[in-house]
Parts: structure tokens; sequence; C-alpha cells
């Protein structure tokens, strides 16, 4: 699996990642999970609450976007997205 993670402040772009995972048994979502979290460390952000808008726009779209409003703690963003890379 290999996830990019890219950074927003307004309508530009600041920061972009890529985590390259290797094919594991187990479940997609596990391995997703597993992923976003050292995306998520990569890029120094703390890990976003998921959501079922998240759900949906992955499953649909193999990617999604986190809000401001998704983080405990305040970031310096207005907004992660997260896709996958075939």
């Amino acid at each position: 699996m290999k996830l990019e993670g890219k950074l927003f402040v307004g309508n530009r772009m600041t920061e972009m990642k890529e985590v390259v995972m290797p094919d594991r048994d187990g479940s997609f979502s596990k391995q997703l999970e597993e992923a976003l979290i050292i995306l998520c460390r990569e890029l120094d952000v703390p890990v976003p609450m998921w959501m079922k808008k998240n759900t949906r726009e992955f499953a649909a779209f193999y990617q999604t976007i986190f809000f401001k409003e998704q983080y405990t703690e305040s970031v310096r963003f207005d907004r992660f997205q997260i896709r996958m890379i075939q």
C-alpha cells in the first residue's frame, strides 16, 4: 500500500510525504490505519479522528480530507488530504 499525504494552508500545499507499506496478511482497514499513523509521524502532525465521512470518501475515491475540527490539538494547517496510490 502506498499512501500520500498533503498539508494545505488555504489553497496552497505546504508539505507532501508518501509512505509505502509492504503487503501483509490482515485487514485492509488495519493496514490503512498503520500507514496513516506512520504518515502523520513523518509529517509531524497529530493523528486525526476518522469519521464516517472519511470512510465514505475513501471507499468511493481512495482519498479523504481531514479538517482542523477533526483534531483534539491545534494544528498548523487548514486541511490534511490522504490518497492511496495504486
